[in-house]
């Protein structure tokens, strides 16, 4: 399955995994605590949150190479609307061989 990650540096990780877990709760069956999140959005697109004390981890995997760059932009959008007031800046993913 085609995967990609970010590494995004903040130390309010674990608040923005809550956070973004939480949100997609309403819609999915989210697996979180404070350091790790599991949002499974369909049967095969799946994103896991690891939150360190200076970054947030974000990795994204879908059987669908087209559907992982929409699925990162998702993921993406949803983090920086909730850290505007921090300014994360661009968030790059990294796709994995």
């Amino acid at each position: 399955m085609p995967t990609s990650q970010a590494r995004v540096p903040t130390a309010e990780a674990s608040r923005y995994l809550q956070q973004l877990c939480r949100h997609w709760s309403h819609k999915f069956p989210v697996e979180s605590d404070a350091s790790h999140g599991r949002v499974p959005f369909g049967e095969d697109r799946v994103c896991t949150f690891d939150a360190e004390p200076d970054a947030l981890l974000m990795r994204v995997a879908t059987s669908d190479p087209a559907g992982l760059t929409r699925l990162e932009n998702v993921v993406s959008d949803h983090l920086l609307r909730f850290a505007f007031r921090e300014g994360l800046g661009d968030i790059t993913w990294s796709r994995a061989a």
